[in-house]
């Protein structure tokens, strides 16, 4: 699915570059589940974003199904964005004027999907994230694993193939964070793909491959076949 060749992020802070992120070569196949960790500052939100389409590479190329994707136009990579990733932040980023079945329905509205089908949609995820009876309130009238699980049904309206989660788990509490990551076990399942960015080791633990990153760089890579286990 990705494959990254000669990648430099670099940031300019007090006159001086900081490299953010640097690999040599990396690939993430279709169907893998990776937990992206380290300690703050390493780079991982940096990868995230290089992957996602939104921070373009100081160097280097990063293919997307065999695609320059920092060579596609900002329409393109947009396009790209809403018909294949989903995105999972820590900050939700809901419409606070919006209910929750609304704000579901917000990436269906965007793709031309039929009113009566974006409510039939919408409905049937907030029920699979428990949420059948909050579908007519608002953010502020929801609690902060709501409002989560809200945002996953969300990022799973339009079918994704791939979710990027940047600290999905972070501040949630137990009956949500399981209701968060339940729905990536089955994503995987499915055949599908999700890169996370997480301190959450309850979280790290779920995917079948973690990537260290410390000071921008890959100091680990490891596939691990009892995690697989997990989402079995």
């Amino acid at each position: 699915m990705f494959q990254l060749q000669g990648i430099t992020k670099v940031y300019k802070k007090r006159r001086q570059e900081v490299v953010a992120f640097r690999v040599e070569h990396l690939d993430i196949s279709a169907g893998e589940y990776v937990a992206v960790v380290g300690p703050s500052g390493s780079g991982k939100t940096t990868l995230l974003s290089l992957l996602g389409g939104m921070l373009s590479p100081d160097a280097g190329k990063l293919l997307f199904e065999g695609q320059s994707l920092y060579d596609l136009s900002l329409n393109d990579r947009t396009r790209l964005r809403r018909e294949q990733i989903g995105f999972v932040f820590q900050t939700f980023n809901l419409v606070p004027y919006l209910t929750a079945l609304e704000n579901v329905q917000v990436p269906l509205y965007l793709n031309g999907i039929k009113p009566t089908d974006q409510r039939t949609r919408a409905i049937s995820l907030l029920e699979q994230v428990g949420l059948g009876d909050r579908l007519d309130h608002k953010p502020c009238e929801l609690s902060t694993g709501q409002q989560q699980r809200v945002a996953l049904a969300r990022t799973l309206a339009n079918n994704p193939r791939l979710i990027l989660a940047d600290e999905p788990t972070g501040n949630l509490d137990p009956e949500s964070r399981e209701v968060v990551l339940s729905m990536f076990d089955a994503f995987v399942r499915d055949g599908r793909t999700i890169v996370m960015v997480t301190h959450d080791h309850s979280a790290a633990v779920r995917a079948a491959r973690k990537i260290l990153l410390r000071d921008g760089q890959i100091i680990s890579d490891s596939n691990d076949a009892m995690s697989r286990s997990n989402c079995a």
